[in-house]
């Protein structure tokens, strides 16, 4: 049963209509990529998955027994996070508040839940150390940790290697790598880093003003209709031009 199910979705941002008629659900273990130029709705549809935002049209489905309050959110970091006064635990910890409701202190369950989630994403020996004054890399380390602590199933990340030299966002796609397939956590990612992430994710959501894409990673490119690729400006550029011409590997995806 699909986690997520987005049906005829159409969302808007500043009233304007940024997504419409948008189709497709992610499974249990997936590794979904959403790319697209800027302003083509990816930010807008991750809040709206989250609860955030009210689609104007379709409807967005959870499935599997999944709840909003229990799915992981890594944001794009602002100045003002970066440079947060709190320790690394207290930070991973914050991640259970979503789903404690009214309780007023940390269970010694939860606190157990942060440890192993420093442990996986291999920040324990920085448990005590100050959030701020941790590398670029080790924060968004810390705060998948975080995000870690408000689910057991899905990963929701916008942008996480944004500002990380080479070395640290190669590590940070292998620990993303391994929470998929060893723990088995959906994620979905949204990434500029085409060349480095859409060979690691199981499927491409490719969101665009003229077509949109979606399917598995390998039938990503077959056809003059979706054989996409970003251009040096981030926008869509197809070996065929925008004819919508139908080969067979179209029927195990979706382009529209």
């Amino acid at each position: 049963m699909a986690l997520i199910e987005c049906v005829n979705l159409t969302l808007a941002y500043e009233k304007n209509i940024v997504l419409e008629n948008l189709t497709f659900q992610v499974n249990s273990g997936d590794y979904l990529c959403i790319i697209g130029e800027n302003g083509s709705g990816k930010t807008t549809l991750m809040k709206a998955i989250l609860g955030l935002k009210a689609p104007l049209k379709g409807d967005i489905v959870l499935g599997d027994g999944l709840r909003r309050n229990e799915i992981g959110y890594l944001p794009q970091q602002t100045g003002v996070q970066k440079d947060f006064p709190a320790s690394v635990t207290e930070v991973v910890l914050s991640g259970c508040l979503n789903r404690s409701g009214l309780v007023p202190f940390y269970t010694k369950a939860q606190k157990q839940r942060a440890l192993d989630n420093m442990a996986k994403l291999n920040v324990t020996s920085l448990k005590n150390a100050c959030y701020r004054e941790l590398s670029g890399g080790q924060q968004q380390r810390v705060l998948i940790a975080r995000a870690l602590c408000a689910t057991g199933k899905l990963l929701l990340l916008d942008e996480p290697v944004t500002g990380l030299d080479p070395d640290a966002s190669a590590e940070l796609y292998e620990l993303i790598d391994h929470l998929n397939r060893a723990h088995g956590i959906t994620v979905i990612m949204i990434t500029h880093d085409t060349a480095a992430a859409l060979p690691r994710c199981t499927h491409v959501l490719h969101l665009h003003k003229d077509m949109n894409f979606f399917g598995k990673r390998e039938d990503y490119g077959k056809c003059s209709v979706c054989a996409v690729a970003l251009d040096e400006e981030g926008h869509l550029a197809t070996p065929g031009g925008k004819e919508r011409v139908h080969h067979e590997c179209c029927d195990n995806h979706r382009h529209f």
